[in-house]
C-alpha cells in the first residue's frame, strides 16, 4: 500500500489515545464499596507513541462503588523503531509497519507476542499477589487495543474480560490454534469509530468474525462520528459493562 509520509508528530498525535477531554465535567463522589467486594485489577495498554501516566485520568471516571479496591496499572512502551515513521524510535508496543491501518495491513507477529509475554508477566504477578483471575481485566487503545487482544486470547486462564478500543486483528488465522480452551471463555468487548481514519473501521470490523471463529465471545459497538480517540460513552460502557463482571469472592 502506498502512503504519504506521516512525521512523527503527525502519527504521534493520531495514534495516541486522547484522554483529557473526558475531564471536563466532575462526577460526583460516591459512597465507599462495601468491605465483601474483592480486590480487582485493571490493566490499559496505551496506543503508538504515547505513555501510560498520560492515561491515567482515564480512572478517575471509574467512580462506582465496585470500583474502591480497583488496582490499576498504566505502564509504558519500550521506545522501538517504528517502520511506518521510517524508523523514527518511539515508545511502541511491537512494530507497525503502515497507517492507515487496514484489515489486509501487513502483522509484526514476533514483536507482538514478545509484548504479549511482557502483559502476561503483569498479569501473573497481579495474580500472584492475590487478585481472583476473573476479576483481572485487561484493556487498551489503538496498538494498545490490539495487544489487549493478543494477549487475553493467548492468556492460559478465563480472565474478566479485555476490552478493545479502535483496535485491530494483530496476528493471521493461525493463531486460532494457539488459543488456550480457558481464554476463549474471556468476553471480549470491542469499541470502533465509524469515521476513524487511522485504524480504518473495516479493521476494527473483521475482529467479531474472526473471534466467532474461534469460539470466543465478542461484544461489538460501533460509533457514529468518532475517529480516533476514546469517547465518554464508550469509557461509561466499559465501567458498566466490567461491574457486570466482577466477581465478589477473591
Amino acid at each position: 500500500m502506498l502512503i504519504a509520509k506521516p512525521t512523527a508528530a503527525l502519527l504521534i498525535a493520531t495514534l495516541s489515545s486522547t484522554v483529557l477531554f473526558i475531564l471536563l465535567s466532575s462526577r460526583p463522589n460516591l459512597s465507599p464499596r462495601p468491605d465483601s467486594m474483592a480486590r480487582s485489577f485493571v490493566l490499559w495498554l496505551h496506543g503508538l507513541g504515547d505513555s501510560g501516566p498520560a492515561n491515567e485520568p482515564i480512572k478517575t471516571l471509574f467512580t462506582s462503588p465496585e470500583f474502591r479496591n480497583t488496582i490499576w496499572s498504566f505502564p509504558s512502551a519500550p521506545s522501538i523503531p517504528v517502520t511506518c515513521n521510517y524508523g523514527a524510535v518511539m515508545p511502541s508496543w511491537f512494530d507497525i509497519h503502515e497507517i492507515p491501518i487496514t484489515a489486509n495491513s501487513p502483522k509484526d507477529e514476533s514483536g507482538l507476542l514478545k509484548a504479549v509475554r511482557n502483559v502476561h508477566k503483569m498479569i501473573d504477578k497481579e495474580i500472584a499477589a492475590g487478585t481472583n483471575p476473573k476479576n483481572v481485566f485487561v484493556c487498551g487503545f489503538s496498538q494498545g487495543g490490539a495487544l489487549t487482544l493478543a494477549s487475553a486470547l493467548l492468556y492460559p486462564q478465563t480472565l474478566g474480560g479485555a476490552a478493545v478500543f479502535s483496535g485491530w486483528l494483530p496476528f493471521n488465522s493461525s493463531i486460532i490454534q494457539q488459543i488456550p480452551p480457558e481464554a476463549k471463555r474471556t468476553p471480549i468487548l470491542w469499541s470502533h469509530g465509524i469515521d476513524d481514519r487511522t485504524v480504518m473501521f473495516e479493521a476494527g470490523q473483521a475482529g467479531p468474525p474472526f473471534l466467532e471463529q474461534a469460539g470466543v465471545s465478542c461484544e461489538f459497538k460501533a460509533y457514529p462520528g468518532l475517529a480516533h480517540s476514546i469517547s465518554n460513552d464508550e469509557l461509561k460502557h466499559l465501567e458498566s459493562w466490567i461491574k457486570t463482571r466482577l466477581n465478589s469472592s477473591s
